[in-house]
């Protein structure tokens, strides 16, 4: 070494100049500063602000902080052992980079990775535990850290987990049905409903659906049984945005998932599957708002015991296809007459043309279905559609066979009827005419 070397040139009687001297200091001072600035120990001023906890949520000693120092940049872990050397983990081999100002600070409310406690491998059928708190008694904690060259420090310690609120959120009984819908507004699996017994009081109850693209559609709280957030039966009612005018999620399979976090922090999860088909938002008008009445003009006489005829043509403009029901066009109605009188009652989710005149004893009592046998279409239980993009020519009539004098000249319109659902303003009262019945 140097120091062996520099005693070997002295005691062999060397004369050394000034100039010599000096070097060797310079080296002799070099070689003291590299041995006292050392690289610096890994993992270094570790401690746990407590010994004992008690995560129960009642804001009293529910959390500790985990202090700890890197030199570098490493892989950190904080994890348990309990006495039978079960080991749970609070963080498994996180990267960090080295600590800057200040030593790296994290809190520790007891909740640690899930687990299953040996007697409860049957009673978790339907759910997953995430996160999960430690169980009363004594653990052995563990912070270690290991850097890229695979070197790696560890701390130990004892903590005490005290009077711990161990009741999971159990998500029991979770379901959807149908496995199968078709959110079109067409009064046909529209729905799907979500339901779960929730089993304990929780902080936040969410459910969603994932594709393949990793995008999240949430579900929206609809609760008809239980407050949110409260134990008790939970039922969800999942329309896929349709009601509000958007979008459904694209056709196809979908993983639906529900968490619940109670107070102290513990997660459940539940999944199942969903299968989207046909969705889309239905668009259909009368075309152009035109109503071709029999007559001429705004005004139109028709005798008493005569029929008023219309002719109009439906588009369906949207992706979906929409449905229909009767009576068919060329149905003619006596005036004193409805649809329900013909056999054909109303029908959620249904398109039909309604005409309505001021002295009508119900609303829209003469309908028809918006197509015919060459325009519709057939679903394999007998249900109609007019195919997404396609047009229909719908005509009719109603024979004239009372009038009110009061109420004579009247008016009349044609409506593009949603049944249940609604009439959009665009497709309401399209094509009025003033309409008086020449009486003998």
């Amino acid at each position: 070494m140097w120091y062996t070397s520099l005693r070997a040139l002295i005691g062999g009687g060397i004369v050394l100049r000034t100039w010599h001297i000096l070097v060797i200091m310079a080296i002799l001072g070099l070689a003291l500063t590299l041995t006292a600035c050392g690289e610096k120990q890994l993992l270094n001023q570790v401690s746990f602000s407590a010994d004992t906890i008690t995560p129960n949520a009642d804001k009293d000693t529910d959390v500790l902080v985990i202090t700890y120092n890197l030199s570098r940049s490493a892989e950190v872990s904080i994890y348990f052992e309990d006495n039978d050397g079960n080991r749970y983990y609070f963080r498994d081999h996180i990267h960090h980079g080295p600590s800057v100002e200040e030593p790296y600070q994290v809190y520790f409310a007891g909740v640690v990775d899930g687990y299953v406690l040996p007697h409860e491998n049957k009673e978790f059928a339907g759910f997953t535990v995430e996160k999960r708190v430690l169980q009363n008694g004594d653990y052995t904690w563990i912070v270690e850290a290991t850097d890229p060259e695979g070197i790696t420090i560890p701390y130990t310690g004892t903590l005490t987990i005290a009077d711990a609120d161990t009741a999971l959120p159990e998500l029991r009984g979770f379901s959807i049905y149908p496995p199968v819908f078709t959110p079109n507004r067409d009064g046909i699996s529209d729905r799907a409903t979500i339901n779960v017994d929730l089993k304990k009081d929780v902080e936040e109850l969410i459910v969603y659906l994932e594709g393949n693209d990793g995008i999240r559609h949430h579900v929206e709280w609809q609760e008809k049984l239980t407050p949110l957030n409260e134990a008790g039966w939970h039922e969800f009612d999942y329309d896929a945005g349709v009601d509000h005018g958007a979008d459904p999620p694209p056709d196809g399979v979908y993983t639906v998932t529900m968490r619940a976090r109670d107070a102290v922090g513990q997660w459940t999860v539940a999944t199942s599957t969903l299968t989207i088909k046909n969705g889309g938002v239905p668009r259909a008008y009368i075309l152009n708002g035109a109503v071709e009445w029999s007559g001429e003009g705004p005004e139109v006489k028709i005798p008493l015991n005569s029929t008023l005829y219309f002719t109009l043509t439906i588009e369906n403009d949207s992706v979906v296809p929409i449905r229909t029901s009767g009576p068919p066009p060329g149905a003619i109605y006596d005036s004193d007459q409805n649809y329900a009188t013909l056999g054909e009652y109303q029908q959620s989710g249904a398109f039909r043309v309604g005409i309505h005149c001021e002295t009508s004893p119900t609303d829209h009592p003469w309908r028809w279905a918006i197509g015919g046998p060459d325009d519709l279409v057939a679903d394999d239980e007998g249900h109609l559609y007019l195919p997404a993009g396609e047009r229909a020519t719908v005509s009719g009539g109603i024979r004239l066979v009372d009038y009110v004098e009061a109420r004579n000249p009247q008016y009349c319109y044609a409506s593009l009827i949603h049944e249940d659902v609604q009439i959009s303003m665009v497709n309401f009262r399209v094509g009025p005419i003033r309409l008086f019945i020449e009486v003998p």
